[in-house]
């Protein structure tokens, strides 16, 4: 039997990191160009940079609750065998899917998070015919973090079940 104690404290983490993502999302930064009091040049001014810190939020908790299931579960690959069947082939597709998502989320997480926090202050020294570039992060990464986020935590739900299954099965055989 899956431990409640372990899907509750997952489950509430990974609440938390989608939310967290889907706030970054909302307040990630936005540049606009400023020309100076005397008019000689122009710079970049930014808002807020909170979204850098819950992009920085969400990426560990997702990666403690990553960390907490395959603890649990002991990485599917040490500890005692699991018994042959449904249970253990559906806990292996579902491992090997809950580490893709994982990955992607924390690479979309953490790019995101890097790219907000970088800002283009002033003009270009080459191109001073043009203003400068207030690059800022697309729409969407935060938020394809958040999607990606949401996506482990159902499928580590499932892994975890299904790899309890396959194990409380190879302990009590039923023959």
């Amino acid at each position: 039997m899956a431990s409640k104690l372990v899907v509750i404290i997952v489950f509430i983490l990974d609440l938390i990191a989608v939310g967290l993502a889907i706030a970054a999302e909302q307040r990630r930064s936005v540049g606009k160009v400023v020309t100076d009091t005397e008019k000689q040049y122009e710079y970049c001014v930014y808002g807020t940079d909170i979204a850098t810190s819950y992009g920085v939020g969400a990426f560990l908790l997702l990666l403690v609750s990553q960390v907490l299931i395959m603890s649990a579960s002991r990485c599917f690959c040490c500890g005692k065998s699991l018994n042959p069947g449904g249970s253990r082939a559906c806990a292996l597709l579902l491992f090997l899917i809950c580490w893709v998502f994982f990955l992607v989320a924390e690479v979309c997480l953490l790019a995101a998070s890097i790219r907000n926090a970088y800002h283009t202050q002033y003009r270009r020294m080459w191109n001073i015919d043009n203003p400068p570039s207030c690059e800022v992060i697309r729409r969407g990464v935060f938020a394809a973090g958040a999607a990606f986020t949401l996506f482990t935590a159902i499928v580590s739900q499932f892994y975890y079940v299904c790899y309890s299954r396959a194990r409380d099965a190879y302990q009590n055989p039923s023959y």
